[in-house]
């Protein structure tokens, strides 16, 4: 794998038009789970590569449900990435986290149920520890970032993940916030799973658009008020990123380094060859003939 640091954000269309941003190419990958959400565009931020990929498709094309996420981040592995800043609108369950802040979560709850959330299964058996889903190191490096553009920011907190499209009931909504949870989206789930089945040190950046439908004072959520906010959110994600890339580590977070490694239970006898070629970039260094 290339040595050149390389960090991939997954987010709206709108960020990927980094200004700092030099040697821009686009990247077409067709990978074993299908084609990713988009082209990903490719660049270098100092001597560190950015790989950017929009989630939902540039024009926003793809349900939550629907998007590959498989392809995404088996494409950003087999690029290279080690890092993977993970942007994502979401619902406040909590009245101090207002419309326009930002939470750095450190746990989910994962409510979606159609979405395959594993590159396992199909002859090869593995379980990766999730029991801390974030990478603490990139995480620091954000809020730090964060609080030097004056973001206001919740750090830790539960990520509810529910399937949708719909927007929650006021029931859902008052049972996520018996849980204690502190936000609600769409597309946490299984992104963060993946990537650390593919040993990349995963962050949610969660951008806050609305009260869910929870809070009286506050009008039900609305697709009008949710894209106002994500563009003003969009602007300090921005500035965070660029912060951000030049702090974190070269070496990879060793939380997560060696996840996969760690999980598969099959041997490699056992292991269908297909499904060894499919996972290459996932788990091929593990039955190199030279290690």
């Amino acid at each position: 794998m290339d040595e050149t640091k390389t960090v991939a954000i997954i987010g709206g269309s709108g960020l990927y038009n980094l200004e700092e941003l030099s040697g821009i190419e686009e990247v077409n990958l067709i990978t074993p789970f299908g084609k990713p959400s988009d082209t990903i565009i490719s660049g270098f931020f100092g001597d560190v590569r950015i790989l950017f990929l929009p989630r939902h498709g540039r024009g926003h094309q793809f349900l939550p449900s629907e998007v590959p996420y498989l392809a995404n981040i088996w494409a950003l592995k087999k690029l290279g990435a080690s890092w993977c800043i993970g942007l994502s609108a979401v619902g406040s369950l909590k009245e101090e986290i207002k419309p326009g802040d930002i939470v750095f979560v450190d746990q989910y709850i994962d409510r979606t149920h159609r979405r395959r959330a594993t590159f396992f299964g199909d002859g090869v058996a593995g379980h990766v520890s999730f029991g801390k889903p974030v990478s603490s190191v990139l995480q620091e490096v954000l809020v730090n970032a964060s609080c030097d553009v004056g973001a206001n920011l919740h750090v830790g907190g539960t990520y509810v993940c529910m399937e949708g499209p719909a927007f929650s009931t006021r029931a859902e909504s008052e049972l996520h916030r018996s849980w204690g949870a502190s936000v609600i989206g769409m597309t946490g789930m299984p992104e963060a799973k993946l990537a650390r089945e593919a040993e990349i040190a995963y962050t949610t950046v969660a951008l806050v658009t609305d009260y869910d439908c929870w809070y009286d004072a506050y009008s039900d959520v609305s697709v009008e008020e949710v894209v106002r906010l994500m563009r003003r959110n969009t602007e300090t994600a921005k500035r965070i990123i660029s912060r951000t890339i030049p702090r974190i580590p070269q070496e990879l977070d060793p939380m997560v380094q060696f996840a996969s490694r760690n999980a598969i239970m099959t041997p490699r006898e056992y292991i269908p060859s297909h499904r060894l070629t499919e996972l290459e970039p996932i788990i091929g260094h593990y039955f190199n003939n030279d290690t």
